[in-house]
């Protein structure tokens, strides 16, 4: 089974007066905090090592005792803070999660471990239509797959698997897992499948009534 990555470092400045107070995984949607539905997932999902990185009020992030902390004096976005983190999370493929959605439907991280080859793929990406996307802003951004390519239709959902080993070389301390992705893209080993259920980004404040209602729908 391969480990987790919570992503739970961002500022969290779109959700304005919410996180003034507490970080952006801790603000309750449904009587919960969004860290603990994306614990939920991994619980399901079977995760048994699983790292969060933390940045902005690190101290009132609330997380149980088994799992580990890298935490980031300086944000250094996906790729980066990924990176940081590869001593917790060790050698081989790694699977990360987003913090600031809620799911209906099959776990995610359950679908993309049953569809993952690492023969043909550096990285698998769970995606939605972006019309389908619950408080998803854009067109879309990748191809439908399974083999993915910009631009696209589908939304990027914030579950994946990757092998890491490409980070490596990439010379920048902060960077976005984009960098990483788009180089795979040209290898032809990005790849994505289509999330069974709903999804909802809790990225403004406008959108929890949105992901409450998905989840009581």
């Amino acid at each position: 089974m391969p480990p987790l990555m919570l992503f739970a470092a961002g500022l969290g400045t779109r959700m304005g007066a919410l996180t003034a107070d507490r970080p952006k995984p801790m603000i309750p949607v449904a009587g919960r905090p969004l860290i603990d539905h994306a614990l939920d997932i991994a619980q399901g999902a079977g995760m048994t090592r699983i790292v969060a990185n933390t940045h902005y009020l690190a101290d009132r992030l609330v997380l149980p005792s088994d799992i580990a902390i890298s935490h980031e004096s300086d944000l250094l976005e996906t790729g980066g803070g990924l990176r940081a983190a590869l001593p917790l999370l060790g050698a081989g493929p790694v699977m990360t999660l987003n913090t600031d959605a809620v799911w209906t439907g099959a776990n995610p991280l359950t679908q993309l471990l049953a569809a993952w080859n690492p023969d043909r793929m550096d990285a698998l990406l769970l995606l939605l239509p972006a019309a389908q996307a619950t408080g998803y802003r854009g067109t879309g951004d990748f191809s439908a797959g399974p083999v993915l390519v910009r631009p696209g239709d589908h939304a990027y959902l914030g579950a994946q698997i990757l092998k890491t080993d490409g980070l490596a070389d990439i010379p920048h301390s902060k960077f976005s897992l984009n960098v990483l992705w788009n180089r795979m893209i040209a290898d032809g080993r990005l790849h994505g499948i289509t999330h069974k259920g709903g999804w909802c980004d809790v990225g403004r404040p406008e959108s929890i009534p949105l992901a409450e209602a998905l989840l009581h729908g």
